[in-house]
């Protein structure tokens, strides 16, 4: 073998050797890898508020547009917009004095009525029926007088005691006392009969429709006293005195903001699990205001798919006004004993879906794909993929990859992180000093 082979030789052994070294350091130094520091947290069971949200529109939980009964001249209004009023206070007058003018007749014209029917129901009539039947009973007893002796006068003629002239003058009293029976029994028919009682009613009827006339117009008149209908705060006036109100028109415009309503447009897939009563929460100028859920619409909105949802909340200082937009958060169901992980836990998996890392006893990071349910604030349902009891990554999670080792740290305390801040504020001045020239100099070595 020459000489020249011989170094070639020699040259490959080595450079093989140099291969096999570095090869064997970078798997050395793969095993001696630094783990991941990640915070890991359990999964739990525990309960958990299903919460949907919205854009509602703010509307008062009563109004009322005030309208006249009557078309007539505004006397005076006594509100303006923005005053507050409480129901059945005078809120603005009529002019009425034809009204005023038509009761005063209408009055007497029911006194007259009323004198009509005491003339027809009066004592007088009583009397007269007392003496009619009086005239009854005497010539009833006259006219059996009268007969009698006519009987007796007839049996002694003829037997031829008594002329026939006399039994004929006896004849003539009975017949005129039974003309005059008979008269007396017709006029106490006609006091007692069904005309009278004809008289009576119609003069009571009569007397009846004056006092309904009555009533009518002083109705009408208190129309012109326009009252509120509700507590709550004038939101409109549009007329003044002077002006024609006409009936039916809005005259003054009353809204009582107590209390409002959120009304909501929800979801159909949303709205089918609130209920009536369930508790729910406005966005307000000073917070959250709890409130509570009073109607759900048993139909949906053609137009949008969306169920309209009303929560009626409390308005102290009557700071939220109708109109505005408010975002409302209802309870509609909360889901006991079911598997809670906190949000930060959630990664994005492969196609869309979401996975967690799930940390092993032996301190391995494992990838576990997951079904998602109900998220309350930080906090998540999970339906699949986690057991309770796993312990899940919340933080250095991003970018692990599968079967990672990893090193749990423990999450920083309050007390820690305001150490921490404090620390180079506690070191002397001299030491500060030492600090920062060591600094100086090893970026000027650099």
């Amino acid at each position: 073998m020459s000489y020249k082979n011989r170094i070639g030789i020699a040259s490959l052994i080595v450079a093989a050797a140099l291969l096999a070294g570095c090869g064997k350091a970078k798997e050395e130094a793969a095993e001696t890898e630094a783990p991941t520091p990640v915070l890991v947290e359990t999964a739990v069971l525990g309960a958990i508020d299903h919460v949907v949200t919205a854009d509602a529109v703010l509307s008062p939980i009563n109004q009322a547009n005030v309208t006249p009964k009557i078309s007539a001249p505004v006397k005076r209004v006594l509100v303006n917009r923005g005053d507050h009023v409480r129901a059945g206070q005078l809120i603005a007058e009529l002019e009425s004095t034809d009204l005023a003018a038509a009761v005063e007749e209408a009055k007497y014209q029911y006194e007259q009525a009323q004198s009509a029917y005491a003339t027809v129901t009066g004592a007088t009539v009583v009397e007269d029926q007392n003496k009619a039947q009086a005239d009854v009973q005497s010539a009833q007893i006259a006219f059996d007088a009268a007969k009698k002796l006519y009987d007796s006068r007839v049996a002694l003629q003829k037997e031829g005691a008594l002329a026939q002239k006399q039994v004929d003058e006896t004849k003539l009293q009975m017949v005129q006392a039974q003309v005059q029976l008979e008269t007396a029994q017709q006029h106490l028919k006609s006091l007692n009969g069904v005309g009278r009682q004809e008289a009576i009613r119609a003069a009571q009827a009569q007397m009846n429709a004056a006092k309904a006339h009555v009533d009518a117009l002083g109705v009408q008149l208190s129309y012109a006293r326009v009252l509120s209908p509700i507590n709550g705060v004038v939101a409109d006036r549009p007329v003044y005195p002077g002006e024609m109100a006409s009936a039916g028109t809005p005259l003054i415009s009353i809204v009582d903001i107590s209390q409002v309503r959120a009304i909501a447009n929800v979801p159909v897939k949303e709205a089918e699990s609130i209920r009536v009563g369930r508790p729910a929460r406005v966005a307000g100028p000073d917070g959250d205001i709890p409130g509570t859920v009073t109607v759900v619409s048993p139909s949906a909105n053609a137009n949008a798919t969306t169920v309209e949802v009303w929560v009626q909340i409390a308005n102290p200082g009557e700071r939220l006004k109708p109109g505005a937009t408010a975002r409302v958060s209802i309870i509609a169901e909360t889901i006991q004993n079911t598997l809670v992980v906190p949000t930060s836990a959630l990664l994005n998996g492969d196609e869309g879906r979401q996975k967690v890392m799930v940390v092993s006893k032996d301190s391995v990071a494992h990838e576990r794909p997951i079904a998602v349910g109900v998220r309350q604030g930080n906090r998540v349902q999970i339906l699949s993929g986690v057991q309770e009891g796993d312990q899940v990554v919340t933080s250095g999670g991003l970018g692990l990859e599968d079967k990672a080792k990893v090193a749990i740290q423990q999450p920083k305390s309050e007390d820690d992180d305001d150490d921490d801040a404090g620390g180079d504020e506690a070191k002397p001045a001299e030491t500060k000093s030492k600090d920062a020239g060591g600094k100086d100099a090893k970026g000027t070595k650099e």
